[in-house]
C-alpha cells in the first residue's frame, strides 16, 4: 500500500483538495486499495476546523466527494507512517522539514515537482482563486500517479 500525506499550512484548503483529488482519481481507476490518503497541516491555527467553504464549492462542481473532517497537525511520527510526504509551496516543505526532521529516505516533496512545470500552488485561503488551486492540483496529482505507476 502507497501511503500519501498531503500538507499545506492550515489542513483547510489546498492539502484537504489534494486529498480528495487523490482519492478520486484513484478511485476511477480502482486503484483504492493500493493507496492510504490523508492531509495534514504545518501550523496550529485551523486544527478542528472543517474544510473551507471555496474548496467545498470546487470539489462539488467538480463532482468529487468531500469527507467530513477537521483539521489536523503534521507529526513528527508521520514520517515513518507514509510513503510521500507532499507540500503545496516551498514554505510548506521548509516547515515540514522543521516538523519531521532530516529527510532521510527522500519522501517530502513539493506536489507540482512531479510535472514537466515546477512551481508552488499558491493558497487560496489569500488569493480567493479556488479554481486555480484545482487545476494546478489536479495536474499535480495526475503526475503524482503517473510517477508511482512507473515505479512500480
Amino acid at each position: 500500500m502507497i501511503r500519501i500525506m498531503f500538507v499545506c499550512l492550515g489542513n483547510i484548503c489546498r492539502s484537504p483538495m489534494a486529498e480528495f483529488v487523490l482519492k478520486d482519481l484513484v478511485k476511477k481507476q480502482n486503484l483504492e486499495s493500493e493507496f492510504y490518503i490523508s492531509s495534514s497541516a504545518t501550523s496550529s491555527e485551523e486544527i478542528g476546523n472543517g474544510v473551507h467553504y471555496g474548496t467545498i464549492r470546487k470539489l462539488n462542481q467538480e463532482k468529487i466527494p468531500v469527507e467530513d473532517r477537521v483539521a489536523k497537525k503534521l507529526k513528527k511520527e508521520d514520517y515513518d507512517k507514509y510513503d510521500y510526504i507532499i507540500g503545496m509551496e516551498k514554505s510548506n516543505i521548509i516547515n515540514i522539514l522543521r516538523i519531521i526532521g532530516n529527510d532521510k529516505n527522500q519522501k517530502v516533496y513539493r506536489l507540482l515537482d512531479f510535472t514537466n512545470n515546477p512551481r508552488d500552488i499558491a493558497d487560496p485561503w489569500y488569493t480567493g482563486n479556488f479554481d486555480k488551486a484545482y487545476e494546478e492540483i489536479l495536474e499535480g496529482c495526475k503526475a503524482l500517479i503517473k510517477k508511482i505507476n512507473l515505479s512500480k
